[in-house]
């Protein structure tokens, strides 16, 4: 056997108990990942671009601005809806 195979084996000896993860605490970590940074990065961005659309005097500056209280309401307001699909369901 050879130092790369005896390596390997090691290597998945140790992480063996890590990788047992269930599908359900998979998903919540994507969720909290989700819902905690990424989606209102987003919300932010989208009103950001609103204001610059005002600022610059774009014709469509109003559609914009719609749009991004929409999505930054339903961005900021996910984990609600999450929760109130969570209890629905259950």
């Amino acid at each position: 056997m050879s130092k790369k195979h005896f390596a390997l084996i090691i290597f998945l000896m140790i992480a063996a108990p890590f990788a047992h993860a269930s599908v359900e605490s998979s998903l919540m970590g994507l969720k909290n990942v989700l819902l905690g940074s990424i989606l209102p990065i987003f919300a932010v961005l989208g009103l950001g671009f609103a204001a610059f659309s005002f600022f610059t005097g774009n014709i469509n500056a109003k559609q914009h601005l719609v749009y991004a209280v929409t999505g930054a309401t339903i961005l900021f307001g996910a984990q609600s809806i999450v929760d109130l699909i969570q209890r629905v369901v259950r």
